[in-house]
């Protein structure tokens, strides 16, 4: 690891993997457009997926000197969002975030071989082991089926880039159905890649027209706090249930994962035994951790014979 992320050199090339900022001399992969992995500033040349490219320029960073290939380097779909993509390189497997379960629109990854892997283990502590899609689903048309029932509007929550946009295509047959401002925006760029979404109306025209005064209704919003003025106005205003989706909801011990008034553990990243069936699947000689549980992860690994340490020292110098 250096200040600017992870650091390869390898056959005199410099690859920055997720940098912060793009490096002038090197070669800067961008793995997807989640803000925790967009570079702040510009240099060098930039390579990522056109999704990535146009969703960081939504969001408000336009990537100079961008490509979508290049020589020696493949991109791999690592199934954690729209356009989020691994990188396979001289033998060199770095997963970004990953994700290897079909949800919705999105595939779960391929994991292809290599010799050294380089992977986030968010959740990679054995009590991270979630419910099946089909259970979530069942699970969540129940609970609304119950609400509606009773006229309460339910508000389902999830990350504005990746969670919103599986929830719409898993729960978008529920109607009327309306989005947050910024969920709507978010439908509309993935919708101009062919990702097939229900249209719905967003809130400030919803609530101008007297739409939410007619309930019971479903609206897809990002997360938020409980504290926010959104959230609190539509509860006050129309007596909202919220119904969250995180991956933290799967265990107790972590409060912020259970901020809603039902939450729901799903998740765009792998869970633990998908982790670890991931870097089995690899075949990697050696296997190095980072964000999240690196050390119980590596841990783990080691337990079962495979070479594995948390990604530490200011770069990784020529592993092949």
């Amino acid at each position: 690891m250096s200040k600017n992320g992870i650091l390869c050199e390898v056959n005199e090339k410099r690859v920055y993997l997720d940098p912060k900022n793009s490096d002038t001399d090197g070669i800067n992969f961008v793995s997807h457009a989640h803000s925790d992995h967009l570079p702040t500033k510009n240099g060098g040349t930039i390579l990522s997926s056109i999704e990535t490219n146009e969703i960081a320029n939504l969001r408000g960073f336009k990537m100079e000197n961008h490509v979508e290939s290049l020589n020696d380097f493949s991109l791999i779909d690592s199934g954690h969002i729209l356009g989020a993509k691994g990188l396979l390189f001289h033998d060199i497997f770095y997963t970004g975030d990953i994700c290897t379960r079909d949800r919705g629109f999105l595939k779960g990854a391929k994991i292809p071989k290599c010799k050294t892997l380089i992977t986030e283990c968010t959740f990679g502590l054995p009590e991270f082991v979630f419910p099946k899609m089909e259970e979530i689903q069942k699970q969540v048309n129940e609970l609304i089926s119950e609400l509606y029932g009773k006229g309460i509007p339910i508000i389902l929550m999830g990350y504005q880039l990746g969670k919103a946009q599986t929830i719409t295509q898993l729960f978008g047959h529920w109607a009327p159905l309306y989005f947050h401002d910024s969920v709507k925006d978010m439908n509309s760029l993935h919708q101009k890649f062919g990702v097939s979404l229900k249209d719905g109306i967003g809130h400030s025209d919803a609530e101008k027209n007297g739409l939410l005064e007619k309930k019971p209704w479903v609206m897809v919003a990002p997360m938020m706090s409980s504290k926010n003025k959104f959230i609190q106005d539509m509860k006050s205003k129309y007596g909202a249930v919220t119904i969250g989706f995180s991956g933290w909801a799967q265990s107790s011990r972590f409060s912020f994962g259970r901020r809603t008034d039902y939450s729901i553990p799903m998740s765009d990243h792998c869970d633990n035994d998908e982790l670890v069936e991931m870097v089995i699947k690899s075949e990697a000689e050696q296997v190095y951790t980072i964000h999240g549980f690196v050390d119980e992860f590596a841990q783990q690994l080691r337990r079962i014979g495979i070479n594995a340490q948390p990604l530490m020292g200011n770069s990784l110098d020529d592993f092949t």
